[in-house]
This record gives C-alpha cells, sequence and structure tokens, in this order.
C-alpha cells in the first residue's frame, strides 16, 4: 500500500520530552510508520500506510493533553510535505486539557489557518497560543500569546497557590482540619499531573515527570507531609510556567525574522498599482517597492537604483547600493529610490521562509551529543526510581531507620531525579544557535552540522564566485598615442551588445567611468579572435594577444607588456585602430573585498585554508599570492573531490566552500559541505551548511558559533547534573527536603535553558 503523510499543528510542546511523549505514543498506532515531531516548528508528520484511524492519532495526543489540529493542505494525505526530523527525548513534558475544549479549539484552528503555507508553522503556531493554552504542563505558550494569567496553565497555577494560602489560613484557626486543608490544596494541582501520568504511561511513557511528581505528592500524604506535598506541587506549576516562558523566547527568534515580511505588496497589473496580500505573488510578477517600504519578495531589480538596508535579514550596518539586475531579499528595507522588482520566488520559498524551515528541520535532526544524552537518560530516569525505592526502604528494614524519615528522602530524591534540565541542554542550545545564525544569514542543517563545524581544521575554498567576485573586472588600460579614456571609450563601442563577462568588464567600466560609448556601424564578430566594426570614419578590431600577432601589429615591447600581464593571471584584449596596436586592455576576476581579512580570521583560528580552483596556474598563482593561501590550480570537479580526500587521510577535519553546482562532488566528500552566496539553490539541497550573503568571513564566524554552542553546551550539562549531585547529597544527610528538591529541577531547567538563550545574543 503507498505511503501517505499527514501533518498537524501541535500545540502545547516546549521540550524534547513532549515529543518523546507523542511520539511514543502515535507510534503504538496501528499503521504508522514513521513519526517526526518538532519542537520548534510545532508540527507533527505522520507517516502511514493508509489504514490508520487518523482519528485515532488525534485522540492520543489530545489525551496526552497537547492540541492537535491538521495543517490545511492535509484534507486528503499530503506527499509533498518536507522532512521533519524525529526528537527523541527521555526526559517527560506535561500538559492536560479537557477534551471538550481541545476538539474546539481543533476546529478553529484547522479553519483558521486553512490558508496559511506551512512555511509559517513557526509562526501560525503561537498566533492561536491563547486558545490552545492546554492544562498546565502545556508548555504552552501563554506568555507569548497574551498575559499569562489568562493561560489555561497560569490559571491552574494561580488556583493552587491561592489553594496552599486558604490551606494555611484554614490550619491556623482550626488546628484540626489543618491536613485535610492541605490535602485539598494539593489535589487541585495534582489531579491534573495525575491524569496525565497515568495517559503517558498507557501510552508507553511509565517514567514521566508527572508520574515521579504524583508518587511523591501522594506518598508526602502517606507519611504526613499534606504541607510539603501541597507546597511542591505549587512549586512544579510555577516551575513549569517558568519553563514555558523560556522556550517561547527561543521560538520567538526564528518567528521574529517571519514577522519582518510585509503582509502586502504592490502590483502593477496593465500599467497601474494595486496592493495585493504579499502571499499571492507569483513568479514573475513586478512589484513596486517605495523608499523606507520592506521589499515583499525575493526578486531582481527590474527598473530604479537605490540604496538597500539588508540589516534585518543579514546584521550588516551599512546599506548596499542596488540597481538593475540586482538580487534584492524579502524582508530587507528599500532606501532612497523607487525600485521595480521581478519576483522569483513565491512567499512559501523566499529567502526567509526558506531559512525558517531549514531551521526548524535542523532543530529536529540530533546532534552526537544529543543521542548520547537520550541514551543516558534513558536509563538515568529508572536508574533514579530504583535508588529512590532503595533510600526509602533500606535503611528501615536493615538499619532500623525511622520509615517516614527515610520514605520522605527517597521522595525527595524521586523529584531531584527528574531528567528535564538534562535532556533539554542540548536541544536548548542548539535551537538558540541555529536561529541566531540563521539572523546573519549562516544556515546550518542540524545538531550534528553544528557540532562537527567547531572542529573543522582545514577549509578548502573553491576560487571564482567565493574567493574572488567572480565577474572579470577591468584592472589595466595601457594606451599607444591614444588616451586611456579614448581606448576605453572604442573598445566599449566593439562591445555593445555582447554579453560575454569580458565584455560586460569592459562596459560596466566605461559606464563607471562615465565614457561616453557612440553607436558602431558594421559590427562583425571574428569567431576565437574578437570583434571588429567602424565607427566615424576609425576601423576597430579588438582582438586576442595571438590574433594581434598574427595580424603583425605587435613589436617586442608590447608583447613584453602582455607577458606581464598574463604573468599576474590578467586576460588581455589588444585594440587596433586602423589596423595599428592603440592601447591594451587587462582583466581579472578580483578577490572579493572581504577574502584577505576572512582568511586571516580563519588563520587566527587556527584553522588553515586552501584554494582548489579550475583556472589555469598562472591565475590562480597570482590570486593566491594576493590573497596569501595555499592553491591548486586547473582542477576538474572529480580533482577537488580528489584532493579533499586526501586531506582527510591527512587527518584534516575539512570543510569545503563553494558555490555548488560544479563543487557538488567535493561538497560531498567533505565532513561539511558548505556553499555560498550565489548558487544558494542547489548549494542548499547539496551542502550541509550556507553562507547566504557570501562572505569569505562568514566562514570564521560559522566556526567560531559551533565552537560557543558546544562551550555553552558544556556548562549546561555541568548546571542540570552539578545542581541534582549537590541536593542528592544534601537530601540523604537530611539537610534539604521536598520542595528544594523541586526548586533543583526546575532552577536547573530554567538557569541552563537561559544559559541557552545567551547564544541568540549576536557578536560581532
Amino acid at each position: 500500500m503507498a505511503e501517505s503523510e499527514t501533518r498537524y499543528r501541535v500545540g502545547g510542546m516546549d521540550c524534547a520530552s513532549c515529543a518523546t511523549k507523542i511520539d511514543t505514543a502515535v507510534r503504538r498506532v496501528a499503521g504508522v510508520a514513521d513519526v517526526s515531531v518538532s519542537v520548534m516548528a510545532g508540527t507533527m508528520t505522520v507517516r502511514h500506510d493508509g489504514s490508520s484511524d487518523l482519528k485515532a492519532i488525534e485522540k492520543k495526543v489530545t489525551g496526552l493533553g497537547y492540541s492537535v489540529a491538521p495543517l490545511s493542505g492535509n484534507a486528503a494525505p499530503a506527499h509533498e510535505r518536507g522532512p521533519q526530523h524525529r526528537h527523541d527525548h527521555g526526559h517527560d513534558h506535561r500538559d492536560h486539557a479537557d477534551h471538550d475544549h481541545e476538539h474546539a479549539v481543533h476546529d478553529h484552528e484547522s479553519h483558521d489557518h486553512a490558508g496559511h503555507s506551512h512555511d509559517h508553522a513557526s509562526h501560525d503556531h503561537d498566533d492561536h497560543g491563547e486558545k490552545e493554552i492546554e492544562g498546565l504542563h502545556g508548555h504552552d505558550h501563554a506568555p507569548m500569546a497574551g498575559p499569562w494569567w489568562q493561560s489555561k496553565k497560569g490559571r491552574l497555577t494561580i488556583l493552587s497557590g491561592a489553594a496552599l494560602v486558604v490551606a494555611y489560613t484554614v490550619g491556623h484557626l482550626v488546628p484540626a482540619i489543618a491536613s485535610y486543608a492541605f490535602i485539598v490544596a494539593m489535589l487541585i494541582g495534582l489531579v491534573p499531573i495525575a491524569r496525565r501520568a497515568v495517559m503517558a504511561a498507557f501510552s508507553g511513557t511509565p517514567f514521566s515527570i508527572e508520574m515521579l511528581m504524583t508518587i511523591a505528592a501522594v506518598g508526602a500524604v502517606i507519611i504526613n507531609a499534606g504541607e510539603e506535598a501541597a507546597t511542591v506541587v505549587f512549586l512544579f506549576l510555577v516551575g513549569e510556567l517558568l519553563e514555558g516562558v523560556a522556550a517561547g523566547k527561543a521560538r520567538e527568534s526564528i518567528q521574529s525574522l517571519t514577522a519582518l515580511v510585509p503582509k502586502t505588496a504592490l502590483l502593477e497589473d496593465n500599467g497601474q498599482t494595486r496592493e495585493v496580500p504579499a502571499e499571492s505573488l507569483s513568479v514573475g510578477a513586478v512589484i513596486m517597492v517605495r523608499p523606507g517600504d520592506r521589499i515583499s519578495a525575493d526578486g531582481v531589480v527590474v527598473s530604479g537604483e537605490s540604496a538597500i538596508d539588508e540589516a534585518p535579514v543579514t546584521g550588516e550596518s551599512t546599506p548596499v547600493r542596488k540597481g538593475v539586475d540586482a538580487i534584492v531579499f524579502a524582508g530587507t528595507v528599500n532606501g532612497d529610490a523607487v525600485l521595480r522588482v521581478r519576483v522569483t520566488a513565491a512567499a512559501a520559498d523566499n529567502t526567509i521562509a526558506r531559512v525558517v524551515k531549514l531551521v526548524e528541520e535542523a532543530q529536529e535532526s540530533k546532534a552526537p551529543t544529543e543521542r548520547f544524552i537520550d541514551r543516558f537518560s534513558r536509563y538515568y530516569t529508572p536508574g533514579v526510581v530504583l535508588v529512590a525505592a532503595l533510600v526509602a526502604v533500606v535503611p528501615p528494614l536493615l538499619l532500623g531507620g525511622s520509615w517516614s524519615e527515610w520514605v520522605y528522602k527517597g521522595l525527595a530524591i524521586l523529584l531531584i531525579g527528574c531528567p528535564c534540565a538534562l535532556v533539554i541542554s542540548t536541544p536548548a542550545a542548539i535551537a538558540a544557535s541555529l536561529s541566531s545564525g540563521a539572523r546573519r544569514g549562516l544556515l546550518m542543517k542540524g545538531g550534528a552540522v553544528l557540532e562537527t563545524l567547531g572542529k573543522v581544521t582545514m577549509v578548502a575554498f573553491d576560487k571564482t564566485g567565493t574567493l574572488t567576485e567572480g565577474k572579470p573586472q577591468v584592472t589595466d588600460i595601457v594606451s599607444f598615442g591614444l588616451s586611456e579614456t579614448q581606448v576605453l571609450s572604442r573598445a566599449a563601442v566593439l562591445e555593445q551588445g555582447s554579453s560575454h563577462p569580458l565584455a560586460l568588464a569592459i562596459l560596466n567600466r566605461a559606464k563607471a567611468d562615465g565614457v561616453p560609448v557612440p553607436p558602431a556601424f558594421e559590427l562583425e564578430a571574428l569567431p576565437g579572435k574578437g570583434v571588429s566594426g567602424k565607427v566615424g570614419g576609425e576601423t576597430l578590431d579588438l582582438l586576442s594577444p595571438s590574433a594581434a600577432r598574427e595580424r603583425g601589429a605587435l613589436d617586442g615591447e608590447k608583447d613584453a607588456r602582455i607577458t606581464v600581464l598574463n604573468d599576474e593571471g590578467k586576460s588581455v584584449s589588444v585594440l587596433l585602430v586602423d589596423g595599428v596596436a592603440a592601447g591594451l586592455i587587462a582583466m581579472r576576476d578580483e578577490p572579493r573585498a572581504d577574502a584577505k581579512a576572512g582568511l586571516s580570521t580563519l588563520e587566527s583560528a587556527g584553522v588553515k585554508a586552501m584554494m582548489l580552483t579550475g583556472d589555469n596556474e598562472r591565475t590562480a598563482a597570482a590570486v593566491a599570492k594576493m590573497l596569501g593561501i595555499d592553491w591548486r590550480g586547473e582542477m576538474m570537479p572529480e580533482d577537488k573531490q580528489r584532493v579533499v580526500g586526501e586531506l582527510k587521510r591527512q587527518g584534516f577535519i575539512v570543510a569545503k566552500v563553494g558555490d555548488g553546482i560544479n563543487d557538488a562532488p567535493a561538497l560531498a566528500a567533505a565532513d561539511i559541505g558548505i556553499a555560498m552566496g550565489g548558487g544558494t539553490d542547489v548549494a542548499l539541497e547539496t551542502a550541509d551548511a550556507a553562507v547566504l550573503h557570501g562572505r569569505v568571513g562568514d566562514v570564521a564566524r560559522m566556526i567560531e558559533l559551533s565552537k560557543r554552542t558546544m562551550r555553552n553546551i558544556l556548562q549546561n550539562i555541568s548546571i542540570a547534573l552539578g545542581l541534582k549531585a549537590v541536593f542528592l547529597v544534601t537530601t540523604i544527610a537530611g539537610i534539604t527536603g521536598l520542595w528544594p528538591a523541586i526548586l533543583a529541577d526546575t532552577g536547573a531547567t530554567v538557569l541552563v535553558t537561559i544559559n541557552a538563550l545567551r547564544l541568540l545574543r549576536v557578536k560581532g
């Protein structure tokens, strides 16, 4: 039977364990082949053989306390959806709601978002936060979508706190019923928790935090610690609320990207302009962008020239001048003149939407550290339950200890043991890092890529379009008898209308220098040799040096000049006026303005660099000398791939940087393939990472971001395990009790999340 795919929006997830719990439960439904849950996007993709009862899948998810709604375009099983990867997380997070409410939300949502493309998944996800704020570990996004106290989780926390205050008051006034008052206060918060604990256990997750919490609270009541049990439940709810706030912050940073793109555009239609929704723009449409407006789609400038502020997308503070044929991105701001832009990508495929989608998917593809922690926590939680049971039972049975004292300590250990902080330590840092990178045009496909980048010791760069501008520029004008301006003007006359890169270099230079270019007559291309034509009574030829020699137009001195220019890696054209050499024009693909600085940043970080190019040895040597970089020339794509293999055998961790098309084999062979600038489409498919703005220095920034992330993960793991170790010792020693244990767990989770969010701050 053909497999089909259905995508859902899931409300109320903010951590890895929510994803695991949903994943475990849905996999148990008959006919389900694979489940991928994306916490950052708030989506779930289910691959099934068509025999699955989709209602049963939804029931499983709502039973665990999350809201669920099929995404638009799913009425029939959808095949066209992009891949999402799985988060398998050993720690469990919480949320329950009454089903009726959820089905209402569910219908509302499916209706509400029917028109949206799934690229805005993360964005829409929070739009209805207020409706889906389900139960207490909703990991609902209350704080993001309206005041937290209006969320269901917020209301439950307030109610539980109020009940606690009432119980204290009643306990003081009527001591006889104090213990019952605290039990009632505890049940207000515990019932929804216990309900979810049972659902999770039936769905295949017996060691959920809810279960640990329920056992501890009920146990505390049995040993007459009702007051503490009620306090612990309240603190647990407060912690959950704080976690929801912290997780929402990480998600917001990505959504703020989608918010950059304006909702409307001015479409040109039969000479008129009218305002239309940006989502409705089709490829090829022409839009008008007024000064000060945000550009509403990716496109190419058709007319006008203006300074574009790309800071929202690239973080680059100085505006970039863009004229006809320049590429502009959605979300950037037009500066000082009206532009007409031809749309090159639909809303769902514009740069920002692609970045958001890539980052969301990347956050679900796991890093090695993350996989290790998952495995660790899978044994860790049952291990903690075992230790807690032994602490509760062994001293009273074998050492004559007091039952209530040791059972109490056992319950505290149960609470300390929750692996939330540990499990979220890695994904939180990776999520923050990927979104921080994306805001600067550094795209990385997943945690594994992010981890490997920090270990890179050798970067192999392609030359054309990567280290150099990718288009030749006029470097020298040598004149014999005429002025430089006259030489340039006559050469430009002959090249009018040609689209050859060398011809464009001459025309661009003439335009930049404001040189007049009169019309020419009888223009004729001389295949393999050059062009000739007549202007104002002169016969002009622009020839290759060899064609000029054939005509006997070059003497020894002029030949020597050509040789010097060739040795500098430049291509030379010879201008003849009435058969006599009147000047030389030398052109070369010049290094990018930031190439040298970018390479020295890499070098200072201890990373070696090498240039691999298909260009001839002379040109390669000249560019390499200017940049001070090791090089290999005259390489076919398979040669580049071979060199990457050799470098790996020498023990280097190799990153290959190229523009994606001819570099695909080498990009795939390297430990990390990084696509650069112009080749984004193909590049984004084949490479592991991409530098959208084509700056050489961005490669060093990517490596630095990776190193910062790995340091952050290490700090997170230390915070999580360190706090637990301290409280484990103080609990057994009898210094701290149940409620500090809960504070230790929640406190660690919040600290870890806040530490990870530091990565969102863009440095440099």
